[in-house]
């Protein structure tokens, strides 16, 4: 008898196993479908010994000092500092927007202050900022959006822009000076080596077990737990009973090429050309030395494994639906798929540290009436 079965070996599920058993001292069965541990987050050696990211790149960036800490029992950090160029009208320009990608695209000399004047200028005047579309132009105007954001984002979500909820663009800052960061966060770095390694101290504990290649509904009734915790897609746990929850996913080309560097940054997207949106050049991340290099060339697709909800009003409103089901349901659903949430890898270790810490809440009120139950 196991105390918690949890569905998914990712970071939802990863920081849960760990945290029950720790700190509670109680075993978890930890299952997942796919043959390795780290969810999306998982890195490998390639067939040259570059370490690549299997789902495309993951860099861990934060304002939460507590989660950095968390963390830190895993792993050592490596400094980095995400830099991405996009591919527009022929020029490698740094995204998000800032003072160098204006003057550059533009053969212009702007300051930061004429840059703004140059913005509002272009400005749209939005009455409802309501879409994806809305937040852009309401922010630098269309020509950029259109160079910028509207290819990309249709690539992205096979949707045009003008059908998407505004938090997908509402993330991406403009920025008036030369900050070409890609991220601000106070924390920015790489698990100094690579997710996986973190996720195996992680779970390197003899209350937890772990079963790769597994579907939970097989043996969830033949292995007994107390209580579950769900990771995977709301949707399908309920068998889809309500109709399907639409998911994005990926599709990825990885090659190696016997030169030491193929881009100037980690990441280049190309927004107006290819079929592709971006590709990835791995040793910029892990700081590795090696004299070949490996790259993904990603490609968006409806389907495959389910990596982000598509966020769409009606998307929304059937969540809500299966949402009131899971609140009838003694399960605990934690985790991107789960909430059917976009969110970064802080904010799920994040979510899980919260749900663990209503656990250990909910317990100790309990205790009382279980101590009277049983005098």
């Amino acid at each position: 008898m196991f105390d918690w079965l949890i569905v998914g070996a990712g970071f939802a599920g990863s920081v849960l196993a760990e945290r029950l058993a720790s700190q509670r001292g109680e075993t978890v069965l930890l299952v997942d479908r796919r043959s390795h541990i780290g969810g999306n987050a998982f890195d490998w050696y390639d067939e040259a010994g570059i370490l690549v990211h299997r789902y495309g790149p993951h860099i861990f960036h934060t304002n939460a000092a507590s989660i950095v800490s968390y963390l830190s029992q895993f792993t050592d950090w490596r400094p980095y500092e995400h830099r991405v160029l996009a591919n527009v009208d022929s020029q490698l320009l740094p995204i998000p927007i800032n003072l160098d990608t204006i003057n550059r695209l533009y053969g212009l000399d702007l300051t930061s202050s004429q840059m703004e004047a140059f913005l509002a200028a272009r400005r749209e005047n939005i009455a409802e900022v309501r879409t994806a579309e809305d937040v852009v132009v309401g922010t630098v105007g269309r020509e950029l959006y259109e160079k910028f954001f509207r290819g990309y984002t249709r690539k992205q979500w096979g949707v045009d822009p003008s059908q998407l909820s505004k938090s997908v663009t509402a993330r991406v800052p403009t920025r008036t000076d030369r900050d070409d960061r890609y991220f601000s966060d106070s924390f920015q770095s790489m698990p100094a080596g690579g997710y996986t390694r973190m996720f195996e101290r992680m779970l390197a504990n003899s209350k937890i077990k772990v079963m790769l290649q597994t579907d939970y509904r097989e043996i969830r009734d033949v292995i007994p737990h107390r209580r579950l915790i769900y990771t995977g897609p709301i949707d399908e746990f309920f068998d889809f009973r309500l109709g399907k929850l639409p998911y994005r996913s990926l599709r990825f080309e990885h090659v190696t090429l016997d030169r030491p560097h193929f881009q100037p940054v980690a990441v280049v997207n190309y927004p107006q050309t290819e079929a592709f949106t971006r590709i990835t050049e791995y040793k910029h991340l892990t700081g590795q030395d090696h004299p070949k290099t490996s790259l993904s060339y990603e490609y968006p697709t409806d389907e495959g494994d389910p990596y982000y909800p598509v966020p769409r009003p009606e998307n929304e409103a059937l969540y809500k639906q299966y949402e009131a089901l899971a609140s009838q349901s003694e399960t605990l659903f934690v985790g991107r798929l789960a909430t059917y949430r976009y969110y970064n890898m802080d904010q799920v270790i994040g979510q899980a540290l919260a749900t663990f810490a209503r656990i250990q809440k909910c317990d100790a009120e309990d205790a009382p009436s279980r101590r009277a139950a049983g005098s």
